[in-house]
């Protein structure tokens, strides 16, 4: 009887192990889907050769951003840390964390390009620094924002698309479309996730 359950015991091991395989793979299986929708949308609405992946998106925007590794450069370039709303109070202006998923760091908002109500992705609405034991600000991630129809002051109806992704609300409250694209700093939780787990606050 014992020789017989030996078998089963196998089996059911082995049907556990692929499950915790197909779990552990979902997350990238996810992010390969929606890198792919990116690739398929920018290949159509660019017709330069050698960009037609998100990957050379990415790389695209890298170069168009790279000088805001300066954040005087950024300032100059109408950047500024948080965004002043409809009401004259300025928000998102300290370290944003969250506690579990981890944090995003300091925002500088450029809200000339937040209030236009469009999105380019060689112009990103906000960059984020995390700071440096020794104060320094360093550039970690870009964010693609467009205020919604809840926002102050309000701003569009649907949700805008960025890199063939459809933007999403995180913050009822704030009521903006966002899109992070973590190309200065690894994220264990995608280069597309809101939170960065590597990324403190002070």
């Amino acid at each position: 009887m014992n020789s017989m359950r030996v078998p089963h015991r196998k089996v059911r091991l082995a049907i556990g192990m692929v499950i915790l395989l197909l779990v552990a793979l979902m997350p990238a299986v996810a992010s390969a889907g929606q890198h792919n929708q990116a690739n398929e949308v920018l290949s159509g609405a660019t017709h330069d050769a050698g960009h037609g992946s998100i990957w050379s998106a990415l790389a695209r925007v890298r170069r168009a951003t790279e000088r805001f590794h300066d954040v005087d450069a950024a300032i100059e370039a109408g950047y500024e840390l948080g965004y002043v709303n409809g009401d004259g109070i300025r928000i998102i202006a300290g370290c944003i964390a969250d506690p579990v998923a981890g944090a995003m760091g300091y925002h500088y908002f450029n809200k000339q390009l937040i209030d236009d109500l469009e999105v380019d992705p060689l112009k990103p609405e906000g960059l984020l620094y995390e700071q440096r034991p020794n104060g320094e600000l360093k550039l970690v991630a870009v964010e693609w924002v467009v205020p919604g129809a809840g926002a102050n002051p309000p701003g569009v109806s649907e949700a805008p698309s960025v890199l063939g992704m459809e933007m999403h609300i995180l913050v009822p409250a704030v009521g903006w479309y966002i899109q992070h694209a973590w190309i200065y700093k690894h994220n264990p939780s995608g280069v597309f996730s809101d939170w960065n787990p590597l990324v403190h606050c002070p």
